[in-house]
This record gives structure tokens, sequence and C-alpha cells, in this order.
């Protein structure tokens, strides 16, 4: 399949203008001007149009199966009151609620130009049949608390090492994520250290994502502190940020993807680059809690590979009078909105090319390059080659195209399709 667009835009280089991309067996096989590729197409050949054909976007940071929960939750006083007001929710759900809730958040994604999603699963039982059900490449990571519940950690992470034993990882993959410090206890987050580094897995942490979790591990005050105290052991708080409770755990490290990362303490940047840990931003999330400027550039200068996720709708306020929904773009539009110094390429980037790199899947998505997934997308575009990242931020609605994996899952209106000769 040979497919032709006003731009071919790979994100990891220029843009091309009146470019092509030749895809073959679900892979890239090459990437170029139309007047070069076009003799090497001997299947089908979709032109289309005036768009720009970029990659899939990857969205590091999701919680699919609270979709539904889109508008039910006010911004709340204070971080620990929010906690109670999704667990709340959540407890008047039954299974087939989440499993729909799940499924409407993957579709809301492929409608706006997600290819692959890290999602945090709080009920492994539907995954199995939810990951069947969508073709988006999830990257699923058990959820794992402790703190209410008084479980063993040992037996937690039994549990959640058996669930990925008796799944298929399809296109995507599995990992662990210990939910947060203040919800789980260091023993369970240092044998789930031990277990990822067993079996190759990635984990992801919320961590350091508001003003009360960094009081409660850096002063042991603070309303969650005030919360927690009567169910949890807080022989771990007073010792330092919570990002240095992660490293004393043994849990950062360049298969970390450390979620929110809002509230550093001095050296924690450092520190999370030393170890090669990947931060997601959630800007949407961000804005809900009215937390303080995202440290984006303090975080790059030190060497860490920022990347973006859409949350939940949870935690996402209405837009323009309507529900919220998940969308990627409108998560890089929101970041730019509150950061001058951050331009649309750039941003592509975090919601490309770093996603992928966090995930451990650099050169394979999130770029359009020889060898890589045919993870591809495209939106109209009628403009110039310089004008194509800003264009692409800006889309608001579903992409015009999607092929995943090389398989075509959506086409413009009246693109022209043929049999190369």
């Amino acid at each position: 399949m040979l497919l032709r667009a006003r731009i071919v835009y790979p994100v990891t280089a220029p843009p091309v203008e009146d470019g092509a991309v030749l895809v073959s067996q679900g892979c890239i096989a090459a990437v170029g001007r139309w007047c070069d590729l076009r003799r090497e197409a001997s299947g089908q050949v979709t032109d289309l149009g005036d768009a720009v054909l970029l990659p899939g976007l990857v969205n590091a940071h999701c919680h699919l199966d609270y979709t539904h929960l889109a508008g039910r939750l006010r911004p709340p006083r204070s971080f620990p009151d929010w906690i109670k007001s999704i667990l709340a929710a959540k407890g008047e759900w039954t299974f087939s609620d989440f499993a729909t809730s799940w499924l409407a958040g993957a579709a809301q994604l492929l409608a706006g130009g997600v290819t692959t999603v890290a999602n945090i699963e709080s009920v492994p039982e539907l995954l199995a049949d939810c990951r069947s059900a969508t073709p988006l490449r999830v990257h699923s990571f058990l959820e794992m608390t402790g703190v209410r519940s008084g479980r063993n950690p040992a037996g937690i992470l039994h549990d959640a090492r058996r669930a990925i034993a008796g799944l298929d990882a399809g296109p995507g993959g599995f990992g662990l994520s210990p939910h947060a410090p203040y919800s789980t206890t260091p023993v369970l987050l240092r044998l789930t250290a031990e277990a990822a580094a067993a079996e190759g897995w990635r984990t992801t942490t919320h961590v350091a994502e508001s003003e009360a979790e960094f009081e409660m591990f850096m002063y042991r005050r603070g309303a969650m502190y005030d919360w927690l105290e009567p169910q949890r052991p807080m022989d771990d708080c007073g010792l330092g940020s919570p990002v240095q409770h992660l490293e004393r755990c043994g849990l950062l490290g360049p298969r970390h993807l450390a979620v929110h990362v809002n509230y550093l303490w001095h050296g924690d940047a450092a520190r999370l680059a030393r170890a090669g840990a990947h931060v997601v931003h959630c800007p949407k999330s961000h804005s809900y809690f009215g937390h303080r400027r995202f440290p984006r550039c303090e975080l790059e200068e030190a060497g860490v590979t920022v990347c973006v996720g859409t949350d939940s709708l949870a935690s996402t306020l209405p837009h323009r009078g309507a529900l919220p929904q998940l969308s990627l773009l409108a998560e890089l539009r929101e970041m730019m909105a509150l950061d001058a110094t951050l331009d649309a390429a750039t941003a592509l980037k975090y919601a490309t090319v770093h996603g992928a790199r966090a995930l451990g899947l650099e050169g394979q998505i999130g770029t359009v390059s020889e060898g890589a997934a045919a993870d591809l997308i495209a939106i109209p575009f009628r403009g110039a080659p310089g004008e194509a990242a800003q264009a692409v931020v800006a889309h608001e609605g579903p992409v015009s195209a999607m092929i995943l994996n090389g398989d075509v899952l959506r086409l413009p209106r009246g693109a022209d399709a043929e049999r190369a000769p």
C-alpha cells in the first residue's frame, strides 16, 4: 500500500511536501517524495489529498475505565477530597459499568488519533474482553494499592502477576502500576521493582502529584497525612520528597513512567534523570486541580524525557459546556496555552516519539520512518510544510484517516484509492 499526502510529517525529521509512505506487512517500508516512491508501488495506492500524514499519537497515561465519570466530580477543595469522591463513585459501579466505560474511552482515543495507550487497569477481570475489542495498542499496567485493604504486599503482587500470565499481549504489552506512594507500602514498591526487573516489565506510578502528597512525605503534615494516618503506617514520611521515596524503594529506573511530578524538591529533577525515568504530564488534569506550574523546563534541563497523557475524564473540566472527551491533541493545546515557551513541533514530540521512548518502543512507533510500525493518522491540511505541526495540534474532532499496524481503520470520504499499474 502506498499513501500519498500533501505533507508527510515524520516528527523525527522535517516535513516532506507531496510526500508518500510505502507500507508493507504492517510496517513502513519507505518514506519520501511521491515522485520518488510512486514507482515502487505494487499494490493499492491511496491519495489522501490535502492532508498531513503523521505517526499515530502515543498516550502515555490513561484511565480508560473512568471515562463515564466525565462531569460527575467537581474540582475539590483538597486532593484527598477528590480521592474520596472517586472511590465513592467507583463503589457504585458494576463490572459492566467499568467495561462500557473502558470501551467508550478506547473509541474516543482512536477517533482523536491515538494508536497506542499506556492504560492503568483497576479491574483486571475485564482485560481479556476489553483488549480484544479494540485495535488500539494497549499497554496495560495493573494497578496495585493495599493501604485501604490492608492486604499482604506479596499477595497483591502475586495476584497482579497471575492476571498478566493469563492474558494475551496482542499488539500491546503489560506492566505494573503501584498506584502512588501514599496508597502503597514501601514493601510493595520494593517487591514490584524486583518483579518488574525479573520479568522485563515497565512500571508506572502517580508521584508528586499534589501539594498534599508532597507535604505528607516531606513534613509529616497536611490534609493527606491527617486523612491517612489512621489507615497506614506513616514511618515512611518525613524522610524526603515523594520522588526520593520512590528512589529509596528501588522503583526509579529507565523502565519507569513517573506520572504528574508537579512538586519537586531540590535535586529531584536530577534524581529522575540519573535513573533514566520518564515523566508523564497530564495538562488538563493539572488545570482541573489548579496545581502550580508544571516544571517542564527544570526536568528537561536535567535530561528527563517528558511525554503526555490524558489521565481520566474524572479530573477534566467540561469544554464549551459539553462533557469532555479523551483527546491527546486537546492536552497539547492546554499545555501550550499555559506555557508560552512551548512550540507545536516540540509538543508533538511529547505525544509521539517521547511516549514511544517511555514505553521502550522508540523507532517502532511514534515516527514515520523506515522499519517502524505502520501506525499513521491524517488530518486535513492545505498549508505550507512549516505550518504542519501547528495545524495538527490545533485540529479538533476525529482524524480523517487512520492506519494501525498496517490495517486501514479509516480513510477520508472521497479519498482516491486505486491499484498500482
